[in-house]
């Protein structure tokens, strides 16, 4: 393995593009040049503002955190077959993208009740996706725009994209250790 300088902002650029849990450094910076992923190493490298051998300690634990499983394989909750509990019509009915994705959110929640706490693991670099109460997800972001998921008293954050309402589904629905293929499906349908 090589190792590279680069500059504070570059740092933080390219980690504004993690797509998922555990994503290295290294397999960003191939997506992003559209190189083959067939080369990436398993281990994770924190990228630092100076060097990617000594990471800086404001920088690096966002990163750690992010390259952290959410929880062991062995303690996920398994809900099979997620895609047939959610009611097709009424997915469609939902107002845009923010209501399909706090309608999926609500059925899992109906499915899995005392599971669901779960779901305040997903959480951005420095941000909150999920909380208990609407202060606190304000608190995290002020623009973090606060939806009650259903009568669940679980709060997430509205104001992402569409494409980052999918990343941050697809996460939970991996807390729930949901299949890829499902996965895929449910996420398309934002």
């Amino acid at each position: 393995m090589k190792y590279i300088e680069i500059d504070e902002e570059l740092y933080r650029h390219i980690a504004s593009k993690t797509e998922r849990i555990g994503e290295s450094a290294s397999e960003i910076l191939r997506r992003l040049l559209g190189l083959s992923l067939d080369n990436t190493s398993v281990a994770v490298q924190s990228l630092a503002p100076k060097t990617i051998s000594q990471p800086s300690k404001e920088i690096s634990e966002p990163l750690k955190a992010v390259s952290q499983p959410l929880m062991p394989q062995a303690q996920r909750l398994s809900i099979d077959h997620f895609a047939k509990h959610i009611d097709k019509r009424a997915l469609a009915e939902q107002k845009g993208a923010v209501g399909r994705f706090l309608f999926l959110l609500e059925t899992l929640y109906h499915l899995s009740p005392e599971q669901f706490g779960q779901v305040l693991q997903v959480q951005g670099r420095g941000r909150l996706y999920f909380a208990t109460s609407k202060e606190a997800l304000l608190e995290s972001s002020k623009t973090a725009n606060p939806k009650e998921i259903g009568q669940s008293g679980y709060w997430v954050t509205s104001n992402n994209n569409t494409a980052k309402k999918r990343t941050i589904l697809s996460e939970v629905l991996e807390q729930f250790n949901i299949d890829e293929s499902e996965v895929s499906e449910i996420i398309d349908s934002i």
